[in-house]
């Protein structure tokens, strides 16, 4: 009992005194240690919305490509004849009691940061245009479930020692993805591929993202999992960091999946 007491305070200051350093580190350096942050928030199928946006949601099924994303496409897409994409305008579609509680500007800017994801990760191999003609593909984005971090819930669960060794197991304890916690924020989204000439609905997918407050085992001893780690647990201090980790998962699983489907080189 000793021994496994002295390691869980080991771990906590750790984790403490890695968190403060790159905090201390200053915003540009913090961007440069945590990457992208497409590995802190988890696919939760038990949250996947059904708003009405897509068209046949009981042809979604699991991909093979993406854990957890659940899509469909027509058999007969040729995907070779696209060589531009537009990203339609997104719709926010949230629940009653959602409604009150998120700030109107928060909306945008989080629209704003998905589309501009969008571009940046389409951008180095379709051409993103404005309007829909042929050889166009059209994105059409709905945000179906947002739900911000408990920040204050996340300070407490770190200032009380010893505490993170509950929160670290009560994602599965609460049928949430290992590593989160009851606090951590989601964000859900339906997605739709339409031809830009004839209007016909391609594909669709749909998925719904949990941030992860604990989203690696620094134990490894890998670079990789220490810097996983360190962004999944800052961005628990932020309302919307883990939808914004969400969105830039999902632009580079789009990019990917249409490099692939295209059969030109994803871009690295």
């Amino acid at each position: 009992m000793m021994l496994r007491t002295t390691s869980a305070a080991t771990r906590w200051f750790r984790h403490i005194a890695i968190a403060s350093a790159v905090l201390a580190a200053g915003c540009a350096s913090t961007d440069s240690l945590l990457g992208s942050g497409t590995d802190v928030t988890a696919s939760d199928p038990t949250r996947f919305t059904r708003s009405g946006f897509l068209s046949d949601y009981g042809r979604l099924k699991p991909v093979s490509w993406a854990d957890g994303i659940q899509c469909w496409r027509e058999s007969r897409l040729d995907a070779k004849k696209f060589d531009k994409v537009m990203i339609a305008r997104m719709t926010v579609t949230l629940k009653p009691d959602q409604r009150e509680g998120i700030d109107p500007t928060d909306l945008k800017s989080l629209t704003d940061y998905f589309h501009n994801a969008l571009v940046k990760a389409l951008e180095p191999q379709m051409r993103v245009v404005d309007k829909p003609g042929p050889g166009v593909l059209v994105l059409r984005i709905a945000l179906t479930n947002l739900v911000p971090t408990g920040v204050g819930e996340s300070v407490v669960g770190t200032v009380v020692p010893y505490a993170f060794i509950a929160e670290a197991g009560s994602g599965v304890a609460t049928g949430r993805p290992a590593g989160s916690t009851p606090y951590m924020g989601e964000t859900g989204m339906e997605m739709q591929f339409r031809d830009g000439a004839t209007n016909a609905i391609l594909a669709e997918c749909r998925d719904t993202e949990i941030g992860r407050k604990y989203a690696a085992d620094l134990d490894t001893g890998a670079a990789g999992a220490a810097q996983t780690w360190a962004s999944g647990y800052l961005n628990s201090f932020q309302s919307w960091a883990y939808a914004r980790n969400a969105f830039d998962k999902w632009a580079a699983l789009t990019a990917q999946r249409l490099a692939e489907l295209r059969g030109v080189k994803p871009a690295s």
